[in-house]
Formats: C-alpha cells, sequence, structure tokens
C-alpha cells in the first residue's frame, strides 16, 4: 500500500483547474512500483521490511521554491523542484508501524507552465514537464543523486523507463 498526500500553498487557482488528482497519484504510484521493482535493490528501501510507503507531493508557486531553496539550501533563485528526502537522506531513519516515510515533493506549478512555454524542457505539454519531475522527485527520494555524469546518466536513463512505462516519453 502507497499512501499519497497532496498539498496546494499559493499557487494559481487556474493552473490548479487543469490538475487531475486522481491521475497524479496513480502515476505517481505506478512510477514508484516501476522504480521499486526495477532499482528498488539500488535504493534506500534496500533490504527493508515495510508494508507501506507514504511521500507527500506538494504544489506551490516559484516563491515559495525560492523561499525553501534559501532557507534551507542556501541558494537564492526559485527551482522548479525541490525534494525533501526523509528516508534516505537520514542515516537515522526508521520505519514505523510498517511504513516508511520516503519524504516531500516540491514542484513550482507556474515554473512547469514556464518550462514548456519556453520550451526549455521540449516538453509536448505541461503534463509531461509534470511527471517528469514527480519521476525525478521520486529518484532523490529513494536516494539516487546526480553528482557525477554517470550518476547524472543512470538517473536519466531510469526516468526514461519509468516515464515510458507510463507512456510520458520526456527525455
Amino acid at each position: 500500500m502507497t499512501i499519497f498526500n497532496i498539498f496546494t500553498e499559493g499557487v494559481n487557482k487556474e493552473i490548479l483547474a487543469d490538475i487531475d488528482e486522481k491521475d497524479v497519484i496513480e502515476k505517481t504510484r505506478n512510477l514508484l512500483e516501476f522504480y521499486i521493482s526495477d532499482i528498488g535493490d539500488k535504493s534506500c528501501l534496500e533490504n527493508k521490511d515495510y508494508s507501506s510507503i507514504t511521500l507527500d507531493i506538494v504544489f506551490c508557486n516559484s516563491d515559495k521554491t525560492h523561499e525553501l531553496n534559501r532557507d534551507y539550501r542556501d541558494k537564492d533563485y526559485p527551482a522548479d523542484i525541490i525534494t525533501f528526502a526523509i528516508f534516505a537522506d537520514d542515516e537515522n531513519s526508521f520505519i514505523f508501524d510498517g511504513d516508511i516515510n520516503l519524504g516531500e515533493i516540491v514542484i513550482a506549478m507556474d515554473k512547469v507552465k514556464e518550462m514548456v512555454n519556453k520550451d526549455i524542457s521540449h516538453s509536448a505539454n505541461w503534463k509531461q514537464e509534470l511527471f517528469f519531475l514527480i519521476s525525478h522527485g521520486l529518484m532523490h527520494l529513494l536516494g539516487f543523486d546526480h553528482q557525477t555524469d554517470e550518476e547524472y546518466n543512470f538517473v536519466i536513463a531510469e526516468q526514461r523507463k519509468a516515464l515510458e512505462s507510463i507512456d510520458y516519453v520526456k527525455i
């Protein structure tokens, strides 16, 4: 069982009107299940005994990601996505009643739309960009990073396979 909590904070209502929460939850669950079956043995879930996974997705605006970047990462710019990998990044992480709380994916929806409009992301539409970011956030929540070229290539290759599994090809 996987539990997803979706929150919104300060997002323009017009942007949120296009979001189908059930679709986001279903596709996020499918992405996570793909990662667990494909690379779970290389992730922070390796050799863990759990019955459920919880994670939060927060849709906000770039003012919020700017604030989070500044306050928690010492970076003074808005980000399209920020992840807080509670389980993967904490050596004292724990499993409570069989549940692993992976953490939080924070997505600036105005940046998603802006990136698509500027064609920076080469996405066909904002939903592809959104699921690209969610898939990327899931990789971070599972303990994968991209500090080296080898890590970056691994993350991108896994994202490509995961997105193909839900019929969203972006990269």
